[in-house]
């Protein structure tokens, strides 16, 4: 690995151990490429907490966009996760198209705008986290990675969803919704009702449907995980924190609303270690 893909593994460590994780577990020669993925979703995902109002976020994401695109204004060669994923896009012929429509769903975190419907969470999922891991793919096999598409699209839809669940407290504090409306009013909530925590109750009742939404999902991913080809399985690694996830967030007592989920970071590796061997 060079000096910028070092340096993308070093900042996934602390701001996205799990796929800090899988990255390690894939062959050497494409953890550079992996590490730029990831470490640029990082920088996206972030920008929300770097801005006050929309329009920074939106330009700060246009230059991201410029530069996937080819039309960066100015060197990158300041910016290590910038010139690593370049060097990745330019190394696996990375579709620019899906980098692209990453940041087009990515405009809806700057905003305080509930999440319209299952459908649009689901879209929104699938060009985010079920991009990333397509993209993964790619990069470890691509020849064999596009056979695996509806696979990544389930896969990432689960490990999204249930993301959204574990940072459920941070985003009502933001005044933020990603529960769909149509979601929310079929169990009785509301967006106001979610962000006030005004009847908890109602909020456990959308938590609960999340979950369901997150488990219809997962459960077609593992049917058909079984037959993934080795090459492409550290993309998929991550996904496997996501029934561990899902059991606490349904441990009676567990307050989604209010407490953000984690697990530790032992108990992290045994289960990537065991997802790794199956």
């Amino acid at each position: 690995m060079n000096a910028n893909e070092t340096h993308c593994l070093q900042l996934l460590r602390d701001a996205d151990p799990d796929r800090y994780l899988s990255v390690l577990y894939a062959p050497e020669g494409k953890r550079g490429g992996l590490a730029a993925l990831y470490a640029f979703n990082v920088e996206i995902a972030r920008i929300r907490d770097l801005i006050h109002d929309p329009l920074p976020g939106e330009v700060r994401l246009q230059w991201w966009r410029d530069l996937i695109a080819g039309t960066e204004h100015g060197e990158v060669s300041g910016n290590p996760v910038a010139a690593a994923l370049l060097e990745a896009i330019k190394t696996y012929n990375l579709p620019r198209a899906a980098f692209d429509n990453y940041c087009e769903a990515r405009i809806f975190d700057f905003y305080d705008d509930p999440m319209p419907s299952r459908n649009d969470l689901e879209g929104y999922c699938g060009e985010t986290a079920a991009a990333l891991i397509q993209l993964a793919s790619l990069i470890l096999d691509a020849e064999k990675a596009p056979a695996y598409a509806d696979v990544a699209g389930h896969a990432g839809v689960a490990q999204a969803v249930t993301g959204l669940l574990r940072l459920l407290p941070l985003h009502r504090r933001r005044g933020q919704v990603y529960v769909p409306a149509d979601i929310l009013a079929a169990v009785g909530c509301s967006s106001e009702m979610l962000l006030e925590g005004s009847d908890k109750t109602a909020i456990k009742r959308a938590v609960d449907a999340m979950i369901a939404l997150s488990e219809d999902h997962l459960g077609k991913y593992e049917a058909a995980a079984k037959a993934l080809p080795a090459a492409l399985r550290p993309a998929y690694l991550p996904v496997g924190l996501t029934r561990i996830y899902l059991n606490k967030l349904k441990v009676g007592g567990f307050d989604a609303a209010n407490e953000i989920l984690n697990i530790s970071p032992l108990r992290r590796q045994w289960a990537m270690l065991r997802a790794s061997m199956r």
